[in-house]
């Protein structure tokens, strides 16, 4: 059918710096539960599915009735993972799929929502999302990644150093913008993506998305409110707890689950 998005969360056991992360308890859930419930609620969404490597994670999105399907352990990248769901057939009625990812449990439907219709509105093979910077340490930050774009809102070119630059060091009067992580492509682009070559843009910044920008092709990019916060490593989980129940979204006595 026309128009339909497949939205599909990429989860692994392993991770460098936090082995486990996507079953780590957060606020009486796991960290994978509280982002796929998360892109549950997301009208913009016609079908959610998991795609794991790992039996530990397929049986924990089943226990709670989610949707998952197994892929190889061979997937170097997410999107890789995504792409070999697609392959695997079963999903001829999806026109446009999203890449979320799995350790962003506060994803809202409004940023998913934004991204998608970017893709949806535009005649561009891929959309993404970015958000204001709203402080210096994270303009010179080379973990935050930024992203300058066309008037027409397509990317020019993501950095992990601070662009865009002047003479005196950072620009004034200009606003920095944060890449998201999130990515939405029409699905025949998708399988296209995951066949790119790595490129040399894209190893100096080890930024994959610059493969995209490197072989010509264009990406939209949705302005959100969102400040994109995931979890990267077992300090993270305190933060990210702390913002769901001051949403009160979960329970005091979940919030000391752990303390």
């Amino acid at each position: 059918m026309k128009n339909r998005v497949l939205g599909i969360i990429p989860a692994r056991w392993g991770s460098t710096r936090f082995p486990g992360k996507a079953l780590a308890n957060l606020a009486g859930k796991t960290l994978l539960q509280w982002t796929v419930e998360a892109a549950q609620n997301c009208p913009y969404l016609d079908g959610l599915v998991v795609a794991t490597d790992d039996e530990r994670i397929a049986e924990h999105i089943r226990s709670f009735g989610g949707s998952v399907q197994m892929t190889s352990s061979d997937c170097p990248t997410g999107t890789d993972r995504l792409a070999e769901v697609i392959k695997s057939g079963g999903y001829d009625d999806f026109e446009f799929i999203i890449n979320i990812q799995g350790d962003e449990p506060l994803i809202s439907e409004e940023t998913l929502g934004k991204v998608i219709t970017a893709l949806k509105e535009s005649d561009v093979p891929m959309a993404t999302a970015a958000t204001v910077i709203d402080n210096r340490e994270d303009i010179i930050n080379p973990n935050v990644v930024k992203v300058v774009m066309s008037e027409k809102g397509e990317a020019l070119y993501f950095s992990r150093s601070p662009i865009p630059g002047s003479k005196e060091g950072l620009a004034d009067n200009i606003p920095y913008y944060r890449h998201l992580g999130l990515y939405a492509f029409r699905k025949e682009f998708l399988l296209q993506y995951a066949s790119l070559p790595i490129t040399p843009l894209q190893r100096a910044e080890d930024l994959e998305q610059l493969k995209v920008l490197e072989n010509g092709y264009r990406m939209q990019v949705a302005i959100v409110e969102d400040k994109g916060v995931g979890v990267d490593t077992p300090e993270d989980l305190t933060k990210v707890e702390r913002i769901l129940c001051q949403r009160n979204t979960c329970s005091s006595l979940a919030a000391s689950s752990r303390h």
